[in-house]
């Protein structure tokens, strides 16, 4: 059992920076390869990044590359989300992600856990 709570989320004005942060319970987060998601009101919920177990390794959606960068620390279980140069459409619901899927396959139907989601707003 994995629980993942994340953290940093809030309002902030476009062009602005947020860093959201999760932690995860247990002593085999590194057994996982991590994600972040986001949802939309009234939209899917879609992939953003996603990194490897050893953090080798990252992946970001086209929507968000450039801007927003995927990390994790093995030693304090925690994965986190850097999100520069916020726009209105980055406006969601931010999961943190838990996958026994190599890093590059992660989709929202072979997530083993998932947090709660902290909410980000970005006004224009």
């Amino acid at each position: 059992q994995v629980v993942l709570v994340e953290s940093g989320g809030g309002l902030v004005q476009a062009g602005g920076s947020l860093r959201l942060s999760c932690a995860a319970s247990g002593r085999t987060f590194s057994s996982y390869a991590m994600g972040w998601f986001r949802q939309a009101p009234g939209k899917e919920r879609e992939f953003v990044a996603a990194i490897s177990r050893r953090g080798a390794s990252t992946v970001h959606a086209d929507s968000v590359k450039g801007r927003f960068t995927i990390s994790r620390d093995n030693a304090k279980n925690t994965v986190y989300l850097q999100m520069n140069s916020l726009k209105p459409e980055d406006t969601a619901v931010y999961y943190c992600a838990a996958s026994m899927e190599a890093y590059s396959q992660l989709g929202t139907r072979n997530i083993d856990y998932w947090g709660q989601g902290t909410q980000v707003s970005v006004s224009s």
